[in-house]
């Protein structure tokens, strides 16, 4: 059985995560993943796109070590990995601060460090001023923009995004789209992506892969030459309309 092999990263042009022929086969005989090959470099943001059940978020957990794969390799070449879920997965007890301290807290920073660490990352999210609200007391977006500030304390090399603005109405969507693209403009650290929005993962990314019905396997890969800062107005030009389509028609052939 092949584990996801978590070392420092030696290079500056060696990828953070790296998998090579990577499949998935669980106890019960289902087979998740086949012969999926994926890299990601400090400065890249790559989003993978599929249907349900083809094993996107698997590849998520392998690359944090949560699951091992059982063909091929996955080496995840730094210890500084960010974990954003589906769900804010807040604490309900511990208010804003708190909640962004956690992770530091856990990995043993000394309190004054981790104070002022939640207290960069909070103003980096745009949550100043909300810092002793309860979880309860946010709308969706302020909640992913504490999960997301919390994992900002770690000073992530590699961030993991498991489809962490599904829930949110469009223009939230957009709007923490806009800011997450600020945050990897002034951080520079890889990103893998998850999301079943083709818009999305189009606007975010330098780079998308597109997977298939389970066995999820790569069907397309579309490379995004749009730079970065990236203006929102994109959106509504026809050279992003063109890549959309592609993605779009790639999922489609993928089912048929």
């Amino acid at each position: 059985m092949s584990t996801a092999t978590i070392e420092r990263v030696s290079s500056a042009t060696a990828p953070l995560v790296e998998f090579r022929d990577v499949g998935m086969t669980y106890d019960d005989g289902t087979v998740a993943l086949e012969h999926v090959d994926i890299e990601v470099r400090r400065g890249e943001f790559v989003t993978v796109v599929g249907p349900s059940g083809c094993g996107k978020s698997t590849l998520l957990r392998i690359a944090a070590g949560l699951e091992a794969n059982t063909a091929g390799s996955c080496e995840t070449r730094t210890d500084r990995v960010g974990f954003v879920f589906q769900d804010a997965t807040l604490l309900p007890w511990r208010n804003v601060e708190k909640n962004v301290e956690l992770l530091a807290e856990l990995g043993g920073l000394p309190g004054a460090a981790r104070a002022a660490a939640a207290r960069s990352a909070i103003d980096l999210v745009g949550l100043a001023g909300f810092e002793k609200s309860m979880p309860r007391q946010l709308s969706g977006g302020m909640r992913m923009r504490a999960s997301l500030a919390r994992s900002l304390t770690l000073d992530p090399d590699l961030f993991l995004f498991d489809e962490p603005f599904g829930a949110l109405d469009e223009i939230t969507r957009q709007r923490l789209n806009d800011e997450l693209l600020r945050l990897f403009d002034q951080r520079g650290f890889g990103g893998l992506f998850i999301t079943h929005s083709v818009a999305e993962a189009v606007y975010l990314s330098t780079r998308v892969v597109v997977m298939s019905g389970r066995p999820g396997q790569i069907v397309d890969v579309v490379d995004v030459p749009f730079d970065t800062p990236r203006d929102p107005e994109i959106r509504f030009t026809s050279e992003f309309g063109a890549l959309v389509g592609r993605v779009s028609h790639a999922l489609k052939e993928a089912h048929t």
